[in-house]
């Protein structure tokens, strides 16, 4: 065995880079708290629009072939009646869709 010590000593802690750790370190805790969605905001304002909307469209469909079956139901014109309330329905939905996405955020 021999007694000879390697050419290079390990180099010991240097302050400058556990400064450097450590500030990027709190860089990342920032970014990661500056993406993390929020409880409340404006993910839950998205929700209830895209909720909105939807119940829009589907109650217009919905609104139209019932309206369309009942007149066509006591007019004897069932296949008449249905297409045109279902369009009427449609747009109808259509309508009130693009009034609210012309809305003004609270």
């Amino acid at each position: 065995m021999t007694d000879e010590q390697p050419a290079r000593d390990p180099v010991g802690e240097d302050a400058r880079i556990d400064s450097l750790d450590e500030r990027l370190k709190a860089l990342r805790e920032r970014e990661e708290e500056r993406n993390r969605p929020k409880a409340g905001a404006e993910t839950d304002a998205s929700y209830r629009m895209g909720n909105r909307v939807l119940s829009e469209l589907l109650g217009g469909v919905a609104g139209g072939l019932f309206l369309g079956w009942l007149i066509g139901h006591f007019s004897g014109y069932m296949a008449l009646s249905l297409m045109v309330m279902l369009f009427v329905g449609i747009g109808i939905a259509f309508r009130n869709i693009l009034r609210i996405t012309n809305q003004r955020p609270d």
